[in-house]
């Protein structure tokens, strides 16, 4: 797929024969989109199609973040989804597209829905939620917060965000950074992406969410997570809770359920196939 401000990504489709359901699927912070073929291999095992967007500077991305080279929300959410919605839209006409995502993913997906809520028929929010600083225990928020501003220090030193010798992200723009950082201080979401009230846009919505949350989520927690649902209007709103025995004896934590996505797959698959 191609945005319309120039960079160029793959995106990767499975395509059941005679699916009518899709999920682009949108990835965690850092992460590309080639960690979720498991996941998109065991939905598409049930009949559903599945999207992976590739994140602008990540993966298969034609372009790295830099000092010469930065971007943003906006560009995220203007740009580079709807290419990646065309793209799988042309490839597979006769599916009804759904909108997901894990982590920052899932987020950006919500904001997705309330931007474009016409064409796209509802969300999924796997380990997801508002990051703002005040929803974690009151120790690690204030840690947290504290990291928080030293963030663009660090970003005006080194031109963009090294997550990779950091332990958290990876090679990002300044501006996606400045954008997640000032959601995680405020607990809102501006209206700079897309010049639209996000807030207002969110609580808009009145397609069907599903929410995803595992119980030993360190980077999400509870309350952040249903602060994300809470922003989300309408009333079909489903939860599921994953614990150790729900993933089979794996750690139910924020990333621990890719390797074996099997179970979190079930359950995507029989929520969409209902609402289809």
């Amino acid at each position: 797929m191609r945005a319309g401000d120039g960079p160029e990504a793959t995106l990767e489709l499975d395509l059941p024969a005679g699916a009518e359901t899709g999920l682009l699927w949108l990835p965690a912070l850092g992460v590309a989109a080639r960690h979720y073929e498991p996941l998109a291999h065991a939905l598409a095992e049930t009949g559903i199609a599945v999207a992976r967007h590739e994140w602008r500077g990540l993966g298969s991305s034609t372009v790295r973040a830099s000092r010469a080279c930065d971007w943003s929300y906006r560009e995220l959410l203007v740009q580079d989804l709807p290419a990646s919605l065309r793209a799988a839209r042309a490839a597979a006409p006769q599916v009804r597209w759904y909108v997901g995502g894990h982590s920052l993913g899932a987020q950006l997906a919500a904001l997705a829905l309330a931007f474009e809520p016409e064409d796209l028929q509802g969300l999924v929010i796997v380990a997801g939620g508002v990051p703002w600083w005040r929803h974690f225990p009151p120790g690690r928020g204030l840690a947290f917060r504290a990291i928080l501003g030293m963030l663009r220090p660090l970003l005006a030193a080194t031109g963009h965000f090294p997550g990779r010798r950091l332990g958290f992200g990876g090679r990002e723009a300044r501006g996606v950074m400045r954008d997640w950082a000032a959601s995680a201080i405020s607990g809102r979401y501006g209206s700079a992406a897309t010049g639209t009230d996000a807030e207002a846009a969110l609580a808009a919505v009145q397609r069907p969410v599903l929410g995803v949350w595992f119980d030993q989520d360190a980077l999400v927690p509870r309350a952040a997570f249903d602060a994300l649902l809470d922003r989300i209007g309408g009333r079909d709103h489903a939860v599921a809770v994953f614990g150790r025995d729900e993933l089979g004896g794996l750690a139910a934590d924020h990333f621990s359920w890719m390797k074996q996505p099997g179970p979190v797959a079930r359950q995507l698959a029989g929520w969409l196939h209902a609402r289809a």
